[in-house]
């Protein structure tokens, strides 16, 4: 038997790997991969490797810190966005912090300015690990603490 957490329809999360705490993230069934608004993002060559380089959120975001980000381990992948349309997409490797714990999240690198939430959770992280109640909200940052055995 395995134990899944009860998570609402969004959140409040911390990315402690990109110096970044209390975002707010929508939970998205509907999605496979998850995904994390950024800007300026950009293959770099140092020292003869490959890098990502970008900056996380906007400017205007208030837990905007200019700090930008060097990741040598990434991926290229192809996604169906929600209009249908299939786009590459790079993907990094971090940890997410949600209901005090620390889990790995794989992140597609996005634009994503013109929506609400900075940050959206796929299924292929919320798999395995949590049962989504739609009704409810916020139960990490609420220290709301539900378990269900599957």
């Amino acid at each position: 038997m395995s134990t899944k957490i009860l998570i609402g329809r969004k959140d409040i999360a911390d990315f402690p790997g990109l110096e970044l705490s209390g975002l707010e993230v929508k939970i998205d069934s509907g999605a496979y991969t998850s995904s994390f608004h950024c800007h300026n993002i950009e293959i770099i060559e140092k020292n003869n490797e490959k890098y990502i380089k970008c900056n996380f959120l906007d400017p205007e975001h208030p837990q905007y810190h200019e700090k930008e980000f060097l990741f040598k381990e990434f991926k290229l992948r192809r996604i169906k966005s929600s209009n249908g349309l299939t786009e590459e997409r790079f993907s990094i490797i971090t940890e997410i912090k949600i209901f005090n714990r620390i889990f790995p999240v794989e992140l597609t690198l996005t634009e994503r300015s013109d929506m609400k939430y900075p940050v959206l959770l796929g299924r292929k992280f919320l798999s395995k690990k949590f049962v989504i109640d739609t009704s409810v909200q916020n139960l990490s940052a609420k220290g709301k603490l539900i378990t269900y055995l599957k």
